[in-house]
């Protein structure tokens, strides 16, 4: 018998309709002899409810307080699911985050997991339980409830997995797995049968928002075997793993975009040794991400320097290189936030050449400019304009994912 966790998101419980549907799919899984854990989100929109009424309160709300809040929705979800297994002739039990074992830093709203205690859960399974955990809390040292922050319950599903030694983790979306694109948006995408760990967790990063990083980091870490599939069309899933058997063969998995990103440029800056260092480390200090950086050849004793970072960042970023302009030595500095982040990504790049000439090609085809380019291994990204990012994206997939196949 093989021990299964699953992790439902706020679409697949949005009403009773769907929590009954998800009951079923649990049900299914047990009455083929597997043990089942299953990690619940919040129903639909009721984080947003939640907040929204915080602010009705009180807008400059301590983030304990938020957390104590936010955990409530996970709750419901379990609750009610239990319920609907109950009914349905099989014993279930429900549990919050802290009951669940899982312990955590003191981080309100975005903590991280430092270990679970599994006894809680183990007994339950020994008494042949079907055992629904609040995916996105757990418990700090000081016993007060915390939140993981966007996309827990997926690290909450895969934490759990790795800590009980599961024989697989399945995350059921509004989706029906891992595609080249987002079949919402581009036409043509296809699913994946299969990804790697390092694809996916590119793809995550770069916006694609089937799975979110800091679970696909976990699932890396700790060989977790993972399944993205949906809980609505009964139909296989993509499987997230170390090797996949088409590594060689096919050189992009996927394209992705990302609009959360703005583009800052100084001007001017003095060509010596150390100024980099002087930029990047003052926005490091203060918690803000650098990613594509571009540094123009020295003319006239002077330089510019480019880079991208999240765009809610972009104007505290700025205002802290403005305060110390002088100490930097800069003539201007510029802020651009109508950009967007377009990438490619796949393990087999790093063996075959001209992968970036045909995304170039196939954005030059569509006339589209690209303004900063970064590199990896298994990544191409670019910097466009943002009224371009969609059809970049379109350009880019039909080149390699043609009627001929992946290119």
């Amino acid at each position: 018998m093989s021990l299964i966790v699953q992790k439902f998101g706020g679409t697949s419980v949005a009403d009773a309709d769907r929590i009954r549907n998800v009951a079923r799919i649990i049900t299914e899984t047990y009455r083929k002899g597997h043990s089942v854990v299953a990690v619940l989100s919040a129903q639909g929109d009721t984080t947003d409810d939640l907040i929204e009424k915080a602010q009705e309160i009180n807008p400059s709300a301590s983030k304990r307080e938020m957390d104590m809040l936010l955990a409530t929705g996970e709750q419901i979800s379990i609750s009610l699911c239990a319920m609907a297994i109950e009914r349905m002739g099989y014993q279930a039990v429900s549990l919050t985050g802290w009951q669940a074992g899982m312990l955590t830093d003191s981080s309100y709203s975005s903590a991280r997991i430092k270990r679970i205690r599994t006894e809680r859960i183990q007994k339950e399974l020994d008494k042949k339980k079907i055992v629904l955990v609040a995916g996105f809390q757990g418990i700090n040292k000081y016993d007060d409830i915390t939140t993981l922050g966007r996309g827990g319950s997926d690290t909450s599903a895969v934490a759990l997995a790795a800590a009980l030694h599961a024989d697989l983790c399945q995350i059921y979306t509004d989706v029906d797995g891992v595609y080249t694109a987002d079949p919402r948006h581009v036409t043509g995408a296809r699913k994946l049968d299969e990804i790697t760990f390092d694809e996916m967790l590119e793809l995550a990063s770069l916006g694609a928002q089937v799975l979110h990083n800091r679970s696909v980091e976990m699932a890396k870490r700790y060989n977790v075997n993972m399944e993205v599939l949906s809980s609505f069309s009964g139909k296989p899933g993509t499987k997230v793993k170390e090797v996949v058997k088409t590594m060689e063969k096919i050189h992009v998995s996927g394209v992705a975009k990302d609009k959360n990103v703005a583009r800052l440029a100084l001007v001017g800056l003095a060509d010596q040794p150390g100024i980099a260092f002087k930029i990047f480390s003052l926005l490091a200090k203060k918690d803000i991400n650098v990613d594509i950086i571009l540094q123009s050849i020295g003319r006239d004793e002077s330089k510019d320097i480019s880079f991208t970072v999240a765009r809610d960042d972009a104007q505290t970023a700025k205002a802290i290189l403005e305060e110390l302009k002088e100490s930097i030595g800069f003539k201007s500095i510029q802020v651009d936030d109508h950009v967007a982040k377009v990438s490619i990504v796949g393990a087999g790049m790093a063996h075959n050449a001209g992968v970036a000439s045909k995304m170039f090609e196939a954005l030059y085809s569509a006339g589209i400019n690209i303004q900063m380019i970064s590199t990896s291994e298994i990544k191409v990204s670019v910097l466009v304009d943002e009224r371009d990012a969609d059809r970049a994206v379109q350009a880019i997939h039909d080149r390699f994912f043609s009627e001929f196949g992946n290119a």
